[in-house]
C-alpha cells in the first residue's frame, strides 16, 4: 500500500480514506500515540476533514476494527458454505489464514494494536468472536455429520483459539512463525486444525 492515493472517479469516500490511512499508522505505531493530525497527514487531508466524518481518534480506531470484522465474518461464511460436507477442515482454516495474512495492517490492528485500548474495541471484538465461533460450529457439522452439540461447540472453540493465536503470529512474525517460514507455518497450523476438529486422523 502507497502513501500517495491518486483520486480516481471510482475512489473510496473519504471516510474510507481516512479509515484506511489509520489502520496503516495503527498497525505500525502505538494508537495512542496516533494523533488525528497524523491521520489526516497519511489520508492527504486536513484535520478538520477527519473532525468531519469522525468525532474522535478512537471513533476512526472503532470503524476500521468494525470494518475488518465484518469483512472476517464474511469470509468465513464464504468458506463455510464452500466447505464440502464430510471433507476435512484443514484447507478452510488455511484459507481463513492466509486471508488474514492479505489484510496484514487490518488484522494487526484488530488481533493486536487495539488489545486493551477501550471498552468498545473490546466490546466489538467480543461481538465478532461470537459469530465466527457460530461459523467454526457450522463448520465442524459440515465436516463431521454424526458430532455432538457439545462436541462442535468445544472444538469450535479450540479451532476459534488456534486462529486467533495464529494470526497474531503471523501479523506480529514471531519467533515461530519465522523459524518455520510462511508456508510450513500455514501447513502446520491447518494440520494441527484437523486434529483439533477430528482426532481420529
Amino acid at each position: 500500500m502507497t502513501t500517495s492515493r491518486t483520486r480516481a472517479a471510482h475512489r473510496p469516500s473519504r471516510k474510507q480514506w481516512v479509515i484506511e490511512a489509520a489502520t496503516e499508522l495503527f498497525a505500525t505505531q502505538p494508537p495512542d500515540e496516533v494523533t488525528v493530525a497524523d491521520i489526516a497527514a497519511r489520508a492527504e487531508m486536513t484535520s478538520a476533514a477527519v473532525y468531519y466524518h469522525f468525532s474522535s481518534k478512537d471513533q476512526v480506531l472503532s470503524e476500521a476494527m468494525r470494518a475488518f470484522a465484518t469483512a472476517l465474518r464474511e469470509e468465513m461464511r464464504a468458506v463455510t458454505e464452500a466447505h464440502e460436507p464430510g471433507s476435512g477442515i484443514e484447507d478452510a482454516i488455511t484459507t481463513l489464514l492466509a486471508w488474514m495474512g492479505e489484510y496484514r495492517s487490518a488484522a494487526t490492528v484488530y488481533f493486536v494494536s487495539s488489545a486493551g485500548m477501550s471498552q468498545e474495541a473490546e466490546t466489538l471484538r467480543q461481538e465478532s468472536r461470537t459469530e465466527l465461533l457460530e461459523e467454526l460450529v457450522r463448520l465442524i457439522r459440515k465436516a463431521r455429520v454424526s458430532v455432538s452439540d457439545a462436541e462442535a461447540a468445544v472444538t469450535g472453540l479450540g479451532l476459534l483459539a488456534l486462529l486467533e493465536t495464529a494470526a497474531i503470529s503471523q501479523v506480529r512474525g514471531d519467533d515461530v512463525y519465522r523459524s518455520l517460514g510462511h508456508r510450513s507455518f500455514v501447513r502446520e497450523v491447518g494440520a494441527l486444525a484437523e486434529r483439533i476438529a477430528d482426532p481420529a486422523t
